[in-house]
């Protein structure tokens, strides 16, 4: 083979393995304010990590029925990384009422 043929072959073997590398994992922050999980619905993807920012004065969960719950401190922050592609609808257990949505792609 030709010298200008195996760099050739050479650049196209580096462009296939860059362009099959992973993307890498987003932390993604959903804001605690005034009883509202903000943004209400999150895109993810499996390797990601969701932060809930609290701007209360007032401890808050993000908790799933029969599955997991993340207790976010008064003022502070709480993260979970997503390990399994799903859809889950998560609330607040001590207020009902706030509501969120994660969309966990592969």
């Amino acid at each position: 083979m030709k010298a200008g043929a195996l760099d050739h072959l050479a650049r196209l073997v580096v462009l296939a393995l860059v362009s099959t590398a992973p993307a890498a994992a987003a932390t993604i922050q959903v804001t605690v304010d005034k009883l509202v999980f903000s943004p209400a619905s999150v895109d993810a993807k499996v390797g990601d990590t969701i932060e809930w920012v609290n701007k209360d004065v007032i401890a808050h969960t993000a908790t799933v029925k029969g599955g997991w719950e993340v207790v976010i401190p008064p003022k502070r922050s709480a993260s979970m990384t997503l390990k399994t592609s799903q859809t889950v609808d998560y609330f607040c257990r001590f207020h009902p009422n706030m509501k969120g949505r994660l969309l966990v792609a592969p």
